[in-house]
């Protein structure tokens, strides 16, 4: 009997050990950081979850292009993108209707980060708050209209605006320059009018980056998540606190629709979003927090988008905004700015 019940229970460990192997969650996410993502992340998720994390990396088209292509037979269970993009996915009925109480980090989280979409299809998991980087020995920024001043013709660099920095741009400059509407014609027309003056109109802030370390561009709007770029430089740059305030943006994490693997992605999502984890991920230095209970030191928080005062402060365009008019901000940039 003692050999039987040892035999039994044998079989029972191979057993339980062959299907922690068999569950495997495939997740898209940005390729920035992806060995530090791992080591905070991915692989102790793994060791937590008993199970595989197959990770796919690529921008935010590629991502939304590979759901699509699969929304009958989805092969990503979770990703992560931009609000609006997770809103463009949501309107095609492409993602799972989240049920938050399985999410225990839930309550923990900002509360513009609980449910972006408005729709329970996504959940923030960090912000990105955007300014004006500029030379603090040769220019001084006090609202966002200064990229439009005389003191800074051809010095300045701005956003295309099909980048992720282009359009929170557009709503600060159509702040400062007292315009209304979500449609920003007067403003996409003011920067067709100095067109001739700006030295760019970047699309990644790395190609930015270098341009004002040659001392060619001394002025440009810039995400949080680029200022170490800047901050360890030899050059005196600054971060601005422009009169009109600071915009910003937030990343999401969704679950598509019928991937049969929502519970795994539960836990995930979970994961990512407690405490423990979102602390982790915030001294590395990879993401800014939406858990509101995570506390970093001063110097972590200096290259982050941290904290309530901050984040409450953002002057966020609203995912829906985003989709319902970028096509006509693009149209009209393109007959004004880039003609």
């Amino acid at each position: 009997m003692k050999k039987l019940l040892g035999a039994v229970s044998m079989l029972c460990l191979m057993t339980t050990g062959a299907l922690a192997a068999d569950k495997t969650l495939t997740i898209s996410v940005y390729s920035f950081g992806m060995d530090a993502m791992a080591e905070a992340v991915f692989t102790p998720f793994e060791a937590v979850c008993g199970c595989d994390v197959v990770i796919e990396t690529g921008n935010s088209v590629e991502r939304m292009a590979k759901i699509e292509a699969n929304a009958a037979k989805p092969i990503i269970d979770v990703a992560v993108m931009s609000a609006h993009d997770a809103l463009s996915l949501s309107r095609k009925n492409l993602l799972h209707t989240m049920d938050f109480s399985k999410i225990s980090s839930h309550a923990d989280l900002y509360d513009s980060a609980k449910d972006p979409l408005g729709n329970q299809s996504a959940v923030g998991y960090g912000y990105y708050a955007t300014s004006i980087v500029y030379r603090s020995d040769l220019v001084t920024i006090n609202s966002w209209a200064d990229l439009l001043s005389d003191d800074l013709k051809g010095r300045v660099a701005l956003p295309n605006i099909t980048g992720t920095q282009g359009p929170l741009t557009l709503k600060m400059l159509s702040e400062a320059l007292g315009h209304e509407g979500a449609g920003f014609e007067e403003t996409i027309d003011a920067i067709g009018d100095s067109a001739d003056d700006i030295v760019t109109f970047y699309n990644r802030s790395s190609e930015l980056a270098q341009l004002m370390l040659q001392e060619e561009v001394i002025a440009a709007p810039v995400g949080r998540f680029a200022w170490s770029r800047f901050s360890g430089a030899d050059l005196p740059f600054k971060w601005a606190d422009p009169k009109e305030g600071q915009t910003g943006g937030m990343n999401v994490m969704l679950m598509t629709k019928d991937s049969g693997n929502e519970e795994l992605a539960y836990q995930f999502i979970d994961y990512w979003l407690s405490e423990e984890v979102q602390t982790r991920v915030a001294n590395s230095k990879l993401d800014s927090p939406a858990n509101s209970k995570v506390v970093v030191s001063d110097e972590v928080a200096e290259a982050l988008t941290y904290g309530a005062d901050l984040i409450n402060s953002l002057h966020m365009l609203s995912p829906a905004t985003i989709i319902d008019n970028r096509d006509a901000w693009v149209d009209r940039w393109n007959e004004k700015v880039v003609n």
